[in-house]
């Protein structure tokens, strides 16, 4: 009797420190997941994904093209869109080239100059056929325009008097080419270290045009005079001539 009631009494004892172990152990919380990070507290929500940019591409369109052929005998092409630029090549009738720009009013075409590779000119749209989308060509600003040549002279370029026969005079003259409309402006400069003011002529289209001048002589020497053109570039050209006297 006493056995069987010590036997109840350990199994008691298990039971009640079975209970007790399982109440004192903390309960996980609810919808945990077994690989939850540690550092992350339950029910906080995961951080931010940044958006990922693709990158876009964009197509480089390609350049507005046409053709054009000669419809007279012989197509001038010149340095600009207008017949006061120099002429700079041709076309011949039914030759072709290449379309890559126009003027403003579309009234003439910036070509592939057919009788310079690599370089180009300007045809009046009067005088060609033109095949494919003109619409979309770009529009070509015209150059500036330039002085291209200068020719200096001087009358006489010997002079032979009396020592005592001085002051004497020289003429002086430049012809000034340009290759369109410009405005230039110039000065003389002779070897003595005088030099005139500025001074401007205008050109109203590709032309010559000559320039006179004088200049005294003080004494004998040998002497030179330049034409020294400002704008629109910086160009010059000087001549030599010869003072001498017998006494």
């Amino acid at each position: 009797m006493r056995n069987r009631l010590r036997f109840a009494a350990l199994t008691l004892a298990a039971a009640l420190h079975a209970c007790s172990l399982s109440t004192s152990l903390p309960s996980p919380p609810t919808g945990a997941s077994p690989t939850e990070s540690q550092d992350q507290l339950p029910g906080t929500p995961p951080p931010p994904t940044l958006p990922v940019e693709l990158p876009t591409y964009t197509p480089t369109p390609t350049p507005a093209t046409a053709s054009l052929q000669a419809r007279a005998e012989l197509v001038n092409c010149r340095l600009g869109p207008g017949t006061v630029y120099t002429m700079i090549g041709g076309l011949k009738e039914g030759q072709s080239a290449r379309v890559t720009g126009k003027d403003e009013r579309g009234t003439w075409y910036y070509i592939d100059d057919p009788g310079n590779p690599g370089g180009h000119c300007w045809v009046a749209a009067d005088f060609v056929e033109v095949t494919g989308n003109t619409e979309a060509l770009p529009v070509v600003h015209p150059p500036l325009p330039s002085v291209t040549k200068i020719t200096v002279s001087v009358e006489p370029t010997r002079m032979v008097v009396s020592c005592s026969a001085f002051p004497q005079v020289v003429y002086v003259y430049a012809d000034i080419t340009t290759n369109g409309p410009a405005l230039v402006t110039y000065r003389w400069e002779v070897s003595t270290g005088v030099s005139s003011v500025d001074n401007a002529i205008a050109f109203e289209e590709s032309s010559t045009q000559t320039i006179s001048d004088f200049y005294q002589i003080a004494s004998p020497n040998d002497y030179w005079i330049r034409m020294h053109v400002l704008g629109p570039n910086d160009i010059s050209e000087k001549t030599d001539f010869f003072i001498s006297c017998n006494p």
